[in-house]
């Protein structure tokens, strides 16, 4: 039968990397961004590629009525959703005493409420197959306060809330749940930044922790994968 990963936010970075290693495993793709010229070049790359099929939406995430749109896509796709990884998010620096008006709010729909409703949205095409995982993107800022976080590390530790909640309601339901906190990783945001390279975790490490999460047996879920740069934060 066919296998089915849904992940927010895929034409970039982390969660680029993560869609390549489940194509490269077999996975059928459905993903999201705000881009269709970046979505269609990922759809046309892999099916090049790889004997799988990729889906692909439009949708900005911040907007709770393009999260219920995206979600109505996935459910008119597939009956069955195999893995799900709630990964868009947005990083705007600053400190909560003087970053801009509207930080938390933007951060918040985006980093928190996008995963909220989404799951909210496909744990019907979960739960009656008692069986499926779910990964929430979280970060180092999520553990770990930091003067230039601001509304940033708010969003990630109320995002470490609702996953440890999501871990205890489903643990009796056959669903697995993981929170991914990854420290820096080279992507794009992070481009033009003076530092070398060797600062910053790969993508593809991210993903392929997240690969080996998803492929333990059923009698074991990894609650947190916790991934830092090797010569420790920026």
């Amino acid at each position: 039968m066919d296998k089915y990963i849904v992940i927010t936010g895929g034409t970039k970075g982390i969660g680029r990397a993560i869609i390549m290693k489940f194509a490269q495993n077999g996975f059928n793709i459905i993903t999201c961004s705000r881009k269709s010229d970046e979505l269609n070049e990922l759809k046309e790359e892999i099916e090049r590629s790889n004997d799988i099929r990729v889906f692909v939406k439009v949708a900005d995430l911040s907007k709770k009525e393009e999260v219920i749109q995206f979600a109505e896509f996935v459910k008119g796709t597939t009956s069955k959703i195999d893995v799900l990884i709630n990964n868009t998010g947005v990083f705007l620096p600053g400190s909560i005493k003087d970053e801009p008006e509207g930080n938390l709010e933007m951060m918040m729909n985006t980093n928190l409420f996008s995963a909220y409703h989404l799951t909210r949205a496909l744990l019907p095409s979960m739960l009656p197959h008692k069986k499926g995982h779910i990964f929430s993107m979280s970060s180092i800022a999520g553990i770990t306060a930091y003067s230039s976080g601001g509304s940033y590390s708010i969003t990630k530790y109320a995002m470490q809330g609702f996953t440890k909640c999501l871990r205890e309601e489903l643990k009796s339901e056959g669903v697995k749940v993981t929170s991914i906190i990854p420290g820096a990783t080279y992507t794009a945001s992070w481009e033009g930044v003076d530092l070398p390279l060797e600062r910053f975790m790969k993508a593809e490490d991210v993903a392929e922790s997240v690969w080996s999460a998803y492929a333990l047996s059923d009698r074991t879920v990894v609650e947190e994968i916790v991934l830092r740069p090797q010569l420790g934060d920026i």
